[in-house]
């Protein structure tokens, strides 16, 4: 068996990731041993977080290895199996990254329960992205009916599931977005009290005008100017769950500009912030409650979800990299193989 696999070749430069840090591979695999089975990958997640395991460093997860492939959740086929938890022809989940192909212990690998939902859907509004908007928002930012929850990056997959969450529990949602299409899907169809436009020369008025009293909870996504913007806007007592800084690449040199520091330390006193950061991992005590209440959100059509498809494994890099570009609309996801047995 091959398996063609998207492997890191280089750390990225002082203009960060780009085509070049990526090549295409092709690996032998050998026989799957006791224990272990032989996967064929359906759907693979692409997702911020991966761009920061491109660098060396601290970070909360280990670098990629140079030759190594990327990292991501996948779905997966069973092909051939030596472990008596799998049959041939399970669907599983995976966290064997950019390939086509892999050999696994079963230890590693989770089965996909029937939730009743297309299997990209477990990488997305079912999977770690959704789980961590739906966890964050609930454990972290502790919304009560009737506040203002303000969500950046507000299509993807942590921020439409934040904002709709929000909405259900009687909040009133306000999505950040870029460009006149995701704004008009974020109020015309998952339902936000309004959108802001992240790149409308008037971003800061335009916010605060979709903010009349405020804002309770920021979830933020970005980090950078539209956190910037959020804070004189927060209420006292307002709560901030930090998930991403996607706008942001810490291994890169900073803008020069205003510095906020100061300002945010005395807004954190005078307004009695909670700032608070997290990880998926800490919110996996909340999976039989995320899966039980998205199920039948989705089932009911209190929540809606979208998802960027793209088609192959070679297509994984160049979208990868439209994702800091802002060019997915929904959570981005490559199919890797037909779901059909072929």
């Amino acid at each position: 068996m091959i398996s063609r696999q998207i492997q890191l070749a280089s750390r990225p430069g002082p203009s960060g990731p780009g085509p070049e840090n990526f090549r295409l591979a092709e690996v032998a695999l050998g026989d799957p041993g006791p224990s272990e089975v032989l996967l064929e990958t359906l759907y693979l997640s692409l997702d911020p977080y991966m761009r920061a395991r491109m660098y060396e460093g601290a970070n909360y997860a280990a670098s990629t290895a140079l030759g190594a492939p990327m990292p991501g959740k996948t779905v997966s086929r069973v092909r051939t199996s030596n472990a008596p938890e799998f049959q041939t022809g399970d669907i599983v989940e995976s966290g064997h990254g950019w390939q086509s192909h892999h050999i696994a212990k079963a230890t590693d690998l989770r089965a996909l329960p029937d939730l009743g939902v297309p299997l990209s859907a477990h990488l997305g509004v079912l999977g770690l992205p959704g789980h961590t908007g739906y966890g964050g928002l609930l454990r972290h930012g502790r919304p009560q009916p009737g506040e203002t929850v303000v969500v950046s990056a507000a299509t993807g997959g942590v921020g439409s599931m934040v904002g709709q969450v929000a909405r259900i529990k009687g909040c009133r949602a306000v999505g950040i977005a870029g460009g006149a299409e995701k704004c008009r899907y974020l109020t015309e169809e998952l339902g936000f009290a309004a959108a802001v436009d992240r790149h409308s020369a008037t971003f800061a008025e335009d916010l605060a005008a979709a903010c009349p009293e405020g804002i309770d909870i920021y979830f933020d996504n970005t980090g950078g100017e539209i956190f910037a913007a959020c804070l004189p806007l927060l209420n006292r007592g307002a709560r901030v769950p930090i998930c991403g800084t996607i706008s942001v690449d810490r291994n890169q040199p900073p803008e020069q500009g205003l510095d906020r520091m100061q300002e945010l330390h005395a807004l954190i006193l005078i307004k009695q912030l909670t700032l608070q950061g997290f990880l998926f991992t800490g919110l996996q005590d909340m999976t039989a409650d995320f899966h039980r209440d998205v199920s039948q959100w989705i089932a009911s059509g209190a929540l809606r979800y979208r998802e960027d498809i793209v088609e192959g494994l070679e297509q994984a890099p160049e979208a990868f990299l439209g994702l800091f570009r802002g060019e997915n609309f929904g959570k981005l996801i490559v199919r890797v193989a037909p779901e059909a047995h072929g």
